[in-house]
């Protein structure tokens, strides 16, 4: 049985460079590139990070049904095809997306088993100071994203766990035992020291125990907005 997992993050969280941790520590786990109509930034490579299409090739793909979501960011679409699935299923792997809340919700629709991760940066300030030294945007740009950072984070109910990417090892660590966890608890076989183990780390990221941890993030986000962010 292939296991969708959904991974979503606000612009600049670090979410890329733990999915590509992931990708090197987890076996079976076919990753889906998706779609754009924004043009490549910096060293980023066709079909490497995006499939770069014309804005036209895009839409045709969404009238012949191509997409299993795809969303408007920022004036550009986004997309993840249908046939990565497709391809997962037909090899008994599971499928990882990296994806934002818009297309997560999309997927949530239509997969009801899919699982879904969210992850966060410590705060607002961490957040706009990665932004800001990776520079990859301008200024408007940043503030926007910063913007619509804050309404993505609101979301966070609708996912299934919450990771806090403060140190890279231990989220790195914490994903990983979500997506082993997850297939253990699914595969039907009697489940070893090794998967309760799994089992308690993975919880660690559950709602109902991160809250406390998860308040003082969402206000920092709430108290940027009413400073008119930085």
């Amino acid at each position: 049985m292939t296991t969708v997992f959904i991974i979503s993050a606000p612009s600049g969280s670090g979410k890329s460079t733990l999915v590509n941790e992931l990708r090197k520590i987890v076996g079976g786990l076919d990753f889906s590139v998706s779609y754009t109509t924004r043009p490549p930034r910096g060293s980023e490579q066709n079909r490497r990070e995006y499939y770069f299409v014309p804005r036209l090739e895009f839409e045709a793909m969404v009238a012949r049904g191509e997409f299993l979501e795809h969303a408007d960011v920022f004036g550009n679409y986004y997309g993840t095809a249908r046939r990565f699935l497709d391809e997962a299923r037909s090899k008994g792997h599971d499928l990882l997306l990296d994806i934002d809340v818009q297309g997560a919700a999309q997927i949530q629709n239509r997969i009801s088993d899919a699982v879904s991760i969210f992850v966060l940066p410590p705060d607002h300030a961490s957040l706009e100071w990665r932004l800001r030294h990776r520079g990859l945007d301008a200024e408007e740009v940043i503030r926007r994203r910063l913007d619509t950072a804050r309404r993505e984070i609101e979301n966070y109910k609708e996912y299934d766990y919450i990771l806090v990417n403060d140190r890279l090892e231990e989220s790195v660590d914490l994903m990983k035992a979500i997506v082993l966890w997850e297939r253990a608890r699914r595969s039907g076989r009697r489940l070893t020291e090794e998967d309760q183990a799994l089992r308690k780390a993975a919880e660690r990221c559950r709602l109902e125990n991160i809250r406390e941890r998860l308040q003082p993030i969402l206000e920092s986000f709430r108290g940027a907005r009413g400073r008119g962010q930085s």
